[in-house]
């Protein structure tokens, strides 16, 4: 079964911070060619009919990339809502639990990924036990490959901020974390 575009769970004119040009490109276009890509790539191979998270496990070189690439901006797209969202109390707990104060975790959070140099993906992950770990990843790489349950992730490769924020990641990043669908992110606790 080849992978499809998944339909985003929210209006390309919804986003307060980012536009339907924006979504246009990074949505129907980037992932279009990343799924694309790994139908081609997995297309009579011991890679056919497997899940994402099976390709991501084992592959690597250009199935690897398109396929984690795929799964990433999925998750990413998933991440986001257009209405603001409260933390859930046993996310809350944790969260404070491993970084003092939410306040705390967004300020270490916005300033990975405003740091994470080049194109990647800024994580937040649970890494076991009650232990959250924020993390920033290059190009296609994924903490799955380490064994860490993604919670979170934002994309800061340029092409998901560019047409609405130029060069000014730190602004997108600021206004992502105010449109955090935390009911998802809460639905990745193991």
């Amino acid at each position: 079964m080849a992978f499809t575009l998944p339909a985003l769970k929210y209006d390309k004119k919804s986003l307060a911070f980012l536009s339907e040009n924006t979504l246009n490109f990074h949505h129907g276009k980037h992932l279009q060619t990343y799924i694309d890509t790994t139908n081609k790539l997995v297309a009579n191979s011991d890679y056919e009919g497997k899940s994402l998270e099976e390709i991501i496990a084992t592959a690597t070189g250009p199935l690897f990339n398109n396929a984690a690439q795929a799964w990433n901006h999925e998750f990413y797209f998933n991440c986001i809502s257009p209405e603001k969202k409260e933390v859930p109390a046993n996310l809350l707990k944790l969260i404070e639990e491993n970084f003092e104060s939410f306040e705390s975790f967004k300020e270490h959070f916005i300033a990975s990924a405003t740091t994470n140099f080049g194109s990647g993906w800024t994580w937040l992950c649970h890494t076991g036990g009650n232990k959250l770990k924020i993390f920033n990843t290059s190009n296609a790489a994924n903490p799955m490959v380490e064994g860490f349950t993604p919670l979170l992730t934002v994309d800061v490769w340029e092409h998901a901020y560019y047409l609405d924020f130029q060069n000014r990641r730190a602004d997108y990043l600021k206004e992502f974390f105010e449109y955090i669908d935390w009911d998802f992110v809460a639905s990745n606790l193991k």
